[in-house]
Formats: structure tokens, sequence, C-alpha cells
């Protein structure tokens, strides 16, 4: 049996590491922050299958992925979980009622976006939106034209890669400034006209996920991770997190989702615990980055 890494996942507020074993189901390892982390890559990454209600499908054919992949499925795999996604507009039934909110990374990152009513704010930590506020309520076709409708009167894009995200968190301005941004930008959505009647419009009530990162005295990203490999180490003492990055205190960010489908195995305390897998310097405007989808 060999447990394999589903990535970082939010739980009730916090980041913890997702572990997978077929026949086995999944669990979490909870994080905190200032703990060591010292683990190593371990035979070959594969895809992780498709996650779809609370319940993971094992991949047919435990396909052996590219290690610098940031989606760690196989082609099979990533078309079947796009068949019934509301992200890729294949799901457009789904009856569930949707919040649109705006979400706030750093000066001049913003995005508008909707979630499920009942996953609250875990898309906003998955995300990492440092500083975010809801907008309205209400049917997915509703949310979804609103969200159109805000992203094109307010000049926002649809998605702010990770690597844009990651770049600016060693130098974000206070919570206040922040919360006045957000504040602004509310008001401005709210002041447009041709918002859906079947949304129900939201005040600002902005939050602030400083705490939850634990961006107060975060180190200055320097270094990302580029791959894992096998038997290669990665090494640090955990300083924060925010949506799937690791934050360790020498400035080196390892994105999660480079740990998907791996197989990783602690490195023995009398082991010498730095990181020898491949990384690169992190540029001021990101561009050196994954892409990722949101």
């Amino acid at each position: 049996m060999t447990w394999r890494c589903t990535g970082l996942r939010w739980s009730e507020g916090h980041p913890a590491i997702g572990w997978y074993a077929e026949g086995r189901g999944e669990r979490l390892s909870v994080l905190a922050y200032g703990q060591g982390l010292a683990f190593a890559g371990s035979g070959a990454r594969h895809c992780p299958g498709v996650r779809r209600a609370g319940r993971r499908t094992p991949c047919p054919t435990a396909a052996v992925v590219p290690g610098r992949a940031g989606g760690a499925q196989c082609a099979g795999c990533a078309r079947l979980d796009r068949s019934f996604s509301v992200a890729a507009d294949t799901h457009a039934a789904d009856p569930r009622p949707y919040r649109v909110y705006l979400a706030w990374f750093g000066p001049g990152l913003v995005k508008v976006g909707i979630t499920a009513e009942e996953r609250g704010a875990a898309r906003l930590l998955e995300q990492g939106a440092v500083t975010w506020t809801w907008l309205g309520r209400g049917p997915l076709m509703a949310a979804r034209r609103t969200e159109e409708l805000l992203r094109a009167a307010l000049g926002v894009p649809d998605r702010i890669s990770y690597g844009r995200k990651r770049a600016v968190r060693g130098r974000l301005p206070a919570a206040d400034r922040r919360a006045t941004e957000v504040a602004a930008l509310h008001g401005s959505a709210a002041d447009l006209a041709g918002w859906p009647e079947s949304l129900e419009r939201l005040p600002c009530a902005p939050v602030d996920h400083a705490e939850a990162f634990g961006l107060d005295g975060l180190p200055r990203p320097e270094r990302e991770l580029v791959e894992m490999t096998p038997g290669g180490v990665v090494a640090g003492r955990l300083a924060g997190a925010a949506g799937p990055d690791l934050h360790l205190a020498d400035g080196l960010v390892v994105d999660t989702r480079l740990l998907v489908g791996w197989a990783l195995v602690p490195v023995a305390p009398a082991d010498p615990a730095v990181t020898t897998v491949p990384v690169r310097e992190i540029r001021a405007d990101g561009d050196s980055a994954q892409e990722g989808l949101f």
C-alpha cells in the first residue's frame, strides 16, 4: 500500500497535506507554522485519478505523469474531470446556490469569481486570496452572469497565475489598506446596473487571511520548486502557506501541485536535511512560475 500526495488542503482554516491510497481512502496531515519539514520523492509520479463529490476514483492505468506538470492528471482523467465541472461550464444544471466574491491577492491583483455556497471560504483559501469579500448569492447561472458583468465593468481578469500571486506576498501593504481597496471595489461593483434580479446583493465585509496564511513576518519569496525527483529532498522550516504554496523560512516556495501523485518519504533525522530538488529564482513579475487556472 502506497500513500500518495494529493496536494495542499485547507481544513477548518488550517493548511494540511492530503494523501490517498487505493483501497484505504484519504487522510490529512495538518501542518503548523514553525515546524520542520524534510521529505523526499520516492519512485515515480502517478496520476491521482478523479475526485468528485468527496470521493476519489483511481486512474485506471496508474499513468506516470511528468514531474514539472502543474496538473498531475493524465489526459484521460483530466477530460473526465472537466466533463462535469462548473469551472469548465460543463455542469450548468447544478441546483446549489452560489456566491460571487471579490478577491485581492496583492497590489493590482484582483479577480471576481464564484463558489458553491456550501463551501464557504474554502475557495478563497485555496486560491491564496489575502483579502476578500462576498458580492452576492443566487442560482449558478445568475452568479455566472454577474461574474462576467463585473469582470468586464471593473476591468479585472478572470484568472491570475499563482506565480504572480506568490511574487508579491513578501511585500504586501498593511491590512487596513487592503480592506480599503476591497471596499472601494465592492462599492464600484454595487453601483453597476445590470445585475440579474435573481441574485441577492451582499454587503461589504472584508475578510483578511494574514493570520491563516502566516503572512506577518513571512520571508520574501526568493526561490521556487521546479519539480520533485526520485530521491530529491525538500527541507526547511515552514513559515507560512497560501493557496497551494508552502513558504519555507529560507525563502523557498513549494508549489504543492508539483507534489501531487508522488509518494513522499520522511528524511531521517540523522541525514543532512538540505533541499536537493531543482529550484529557480522567483522574478518580481512572477513570470517564471508555473501557471495555474486561478
